[in-house]
């Protein structure tokens, strides 16, 4: 393996950016979001669709999810926005695209993407190459965690303004942390200015799933812990509400796939929308 693949994204990360490109592909219009960057960014060759977790039909209710949750958070920036709020934070952003795709709303607000040194260093030189750069407002925040370096730390380093309010998010990463981890996270997102947001995704303990899609999580939990990344932490709505309760945040509220499916999947004639009790939402107000 080269130096190159060493830093390149994480096997979820790639995933995530190609399902994101074959619902542009595979599902009818209108798109939920039109999103091909980060299949750019990974130039994964022609025969991309042809491996086993891009099967256009087995994949669809979990591409619907990846999707609607990816739309639902940028509605919630541009909301935050109208607010008055300035400043974005994505943990874990691996091959999130909103910064090329929406320059326009984006050069309007600081965004800060913290992730680890090598895949960030890495999608920094694919930005270069592919020609779209890196502007002054996309702020990279490398942050080694297996170190123990403080992600907050390093976020005001990179020139966060810890006395004004932000939105933060974190997508498809609580479940291969600790609930202790997933509460210190919370905590600290609790101690940002008045006014801050905080998004995170959780999955629900996998019994909980849909009968059609149990198969597909099952087998997700199967390989991410062959890969040494399991899955360690589920939980029902009110247990995560509870936990963003008891870490201070003033207000913590579940989006579940039934109102994604209301607000971007009505009226579609093709039956795409998320699965029920798989992947959902908290949102949590300082």
């Amino acid at each position: 393996m080269t130096d190159d693949q060493h830093a390149a994204p994480d096997s979820t990360a790639a995933r995530v950016a190609m399902w994101r490109a074959l619902h542009v592909e595979a599902d009818a219009a209108p798109h939920v979001l039109d999103d091909r960057i980060g299949l750019a960014l990974l130039a994964p060759g022609d025969d991309w669709r042809e491996r086993g977790d891009m099967n256009p039909q087995f994949t669809r209710p979990f591409r619907a999810s990846i999707v609607a949750r990816a739309r639902f958070i940028e509605d919630l920036v541009l909301e935050q926005m109208e607010r008055g709020v300035t400043q974005y934070v994505i943990l874990g952003a691996g091959l999130d695209s909103f910064a090329q795709r929406r320059p326009e709303i984006a050069s309007r607000l600081a965004v800060f993407e913290v992730d680890p040194p090598a895949p960030q260093a890495w999608k920094h030189r694919r930005l270069i190459e592919l020609g779209y750069g890196v502007p002054e407002w996309l702020r990279f925040v490398p942050v080694d965690f297996e170190a123990g370096e403080s992600w907050r730390e390093k976020l005001v380093s990179a020139g966060f303004d810890a006395g004004k309010p932000a939105i933060v998010v974190s997508t498809g990463v609580s479940m291969y942390l600790t609930k202790e981890a997933n509460a210190a996270t919370l905590r600290e997102v609790a101690s940002f200015a008045p006014g801050s947001t905080f998004a995170m995704t959780f999955l629900f303990p996998l019994e909980l799933a849909e009968a059609d899609v149990r198969p597909g999580l099952e087998m997700a939990e199967k390989g991410a812990r062959a890969s040494g990344t399991p899955f360690v932490s589920f939980f029902t709505p009110e247990e995560i509400q509870a936990l963003a309760r008891d870490a201070g945040f003033a207000k913590a509220q579940h989006v579940s796939a039934a109102d994604l499916t209301r607000r971007y999947f009505a009226n579609r004639s093709d039956g795409l929308r998320p699965p029920n009790n798989a992947e959902e939402l908290l949102i949590a107000n300082t």
